[in-house]
């Protein structure tokens, strides 16, 4: 019987992590979900076969941890990422660091395939530190794997998002939407589509070496997203604009609470553009059809309606 490949896949238990490790199980891989906690991941274990979803402790900082994760795999996808500082240093620590420790290591390792996730925007030139986090991480990348294959997607969305179901939530509880940056362009990319480009890249021999960047059908800005998120979640807010200097300010008073709201770093990806560059490949390069906004996002928004969870209750 032929012995079947390891895919070690850190970020695991994440968003998209989670629709990537159930993928590479379909495809009958042993699945390693190497991430800070283990106990998120072992909720992914009925995804396969007894043994062949396996969960490790693995933070990215651990270098004896992310070689024993590596040890024997033939795939490798980094999916790790975060979207504000706990601490000082962590944007560097995480996605710079971090993803180069895992690229080298994947090559010591013998893995002989690299999906390496960075996002649209990355760019170590950017004012924004993560945007030029996620640049540096991608240098670092190409330099210890330069096989490896880059995927930047736009905003992610699916129904455990944080970006439609946090403004449906403040849509709920909120009268006013405040806009920060309205004419900035958004190109959201289904969150199923990003783990098909995943293992598309991981499967297809010419993707070895290049760089990706995904994005949904359509592009919005971002006073469009927000005037969609209202209509299906049928309610009647004011969306009220509000200055940069003023933004400026309640962030550097919502990044200091827990739960980071507002900082002054997304202020600055506000600013510019999320959509993919004209002429770099993406989504049909790698075989994979956009799934529009509008055939996911609803079904998920019904719940911030008014008495939409005593409906779906019932209709439950």
């Amino acid at each position: 019987m032929a012995t079947r490949t390891v895919a070690t896949v850190f970020g695991g238990a994440g968003f998209i992590g989670r629709y990537v490790v159930k993928r590479l199980a379909r495809q009958g891989h042993i699945v390693r979900v190497a991430g800070r906690d283990p106990e998120a991941a072992r909720a992914l274990k009925p995804m396969g076969a007894v043994g062949q979803i396996v969960p490790l402790a693995c933070p990215i900082t651990d270098e004896a941890a992310v070689a024993r994760a590596l040890e024997g795999a033939d795939l490798a996808v980094n999916l790790v990422g975060l979207l504000a500082e706990q601490r000082p240093g962590d944007f560097a620590r995480v996605h710079a660091e971090g993803a180069g420790r895992i690229a080298r290591l994947a090559a010591a390792a013998g893995v002989r395939r690299l999906v390496h996730v960075s996002a649209v925007g990355a760019d170590p030139a950017s004012p924004s530190r993560y945007a030029a986090t996620k640049g540096e991480g991608e240098a670092a990348v190409r330099a210890a794997f330069p096989g490896a294959t880059i995927l930047r997607p736009s905003v992610v969305f699916g129904a455990e998002d944080g970006f439609f179901n946090r403004f449906g939530q403040l849509a709920m509880l909120s009268p006013v939407m405040p806009v920060i940056a309205g004419e900035t362009k958004f190109q959201p990319i289904y969150v199923a589509d990003v783990a098909d480009a995943v293992t598309a890249a991981l499967a297809r021999d010419e993707t070895a070496g290049q760089t990706y960047e995904l994005g949904g059908p359509r592009v919005w800005s971002f006073r469009e997203l927000l005037a969609y998120i209202l209509e299906q979640t049928h309610r009647k807010r004011l969306l009220l604009d509000v200055p940069m200097p003023l933004a400026r300010v309640q962030a550097r008073v919502l990044e200091r609470l827990p739960g980071k709201l507002l900082t002054s770093d997304q202020l600055l990806l506000l600013a510019r553009d999320n959509i993919v560059h004209p002429g770099m490949p993406g989504l049909a390069e790698l075989g994979v059809a956009p799934t529009p906004v509008e055939l996911v996002v609803p079904a998920y928004l019904r719940r911030f309606r008014p008495g939409g969870s005593r409906r779906e209750l019932i209709a439950a």
